[in-house]
């Protein structure tokens, strides 16, 4: 024979309430999982889920090697404190921009700023096992830190040496730009800046000098001043070879 229904209050107690608290923890811990993935697509990346990048635009860059004088590191600088990299560097710290010397056939130097090119081939998102690195519509080359596993696979894969493994801790973080222990990274084109119209912190770092070396806009447009100049007097790819239509060119090279 049953016992009497309970009722009021205390209705709840017993299996009832046990299952209110386990899914009460349950949304918790959703919570906490979803928040930084909100972080990183609403604010890191500044453009809300819904409002997705564009394949009518193709963003690049295209560096002028006759203005980039050798010993210039305000690009390098600037990607540093723009995406809270240490300015203090050791063998393993995370480089998204560094500067190459380059010699030609004749021994002339050329210092080349080195980056992730953006292909619109990317080898590191084909090898990836998670689908952490990936290519937006607009041709950014991306990677989401809660999904990378650390298998680097994708560093072996990029011809350019342009990806960094995050051994340390991390410190001085940038809202805007979540970075992790264990993940793997690479320039973003500042991709913060150019979903809020803007352009990236290198660019303007550049420009600041009276440089000029760092050109970026939209590839796909034929009347922008980067697609003129790629057009007019052509922008070599690195390791044209290879085929993978690189978002980053180079004039002089």
């Amino acid at each position: 024979m049953s016992g009497p229904e309970r009722t009021g209050p205390d209705a709840g107690t017993g299996v009832d309430l046990s299952r209110r608290r386990l899914l009460a923890w349950s949304a918790a811990i959703a919570g906490t999982a979803i928040a930084p993935g909100v972080m990183l697509y609403e604010v890191a990346w500044g453009r809300p889920p819904a409002e997705a990048a564009s394949s009518k635009v193709r963003w690049g860059m295209l560096v002028d090697l006759n203005r980039c004088p050798k010993d210039c590191q305000a690009c390098v600088s600037a990607c540093d404190r723009e995406n809270g990299l240490p300015a203090e560097k050791t063998p393993t710290s995370a480089q998204w921009i560094r500067k190459i010397a380059l010699k030609d056939a004749r021994g002339r130097e050329r210092a080349i700023p080195m980056m992730c090119q953006h292909c619109a081939d990317p080898p590191c998102v084909d090898v990836c096992p998670t689908g952490a690195s990936f290519k937006r519509a607009d041709g950014i080359v991306l990677v989401d830190r809660h999904t990378c596993i650390g298998c680097r696979y994708c560093m072996m894969a990029c011809p350019y040496g342009a990806r960094s493994f995050v051994h340390e801790p991390t410190t001085a973080q940038k809202p805007e730009v979540p970075r992790g222990k264990g993940c793997v990274e690479s320039c973003t084109l500042c991709v913060h800046r150019i979903d809020r119209d803007g352009r990236p912190a290198c660019v303007e770092a550049c420009e600041a000098t009276g440089n000029r070396a760092l050109l970026f806009g939209d590839l796909n447009d034929p009347n922008s001043e980067i697609a003129k100049r790629v057009a007019g007097f052509g922008g070599a790819a690195v390791r044209a070879d290879l085929r993978l239509d690189p978002g980053v060119r180079y004039a002089g090279l």
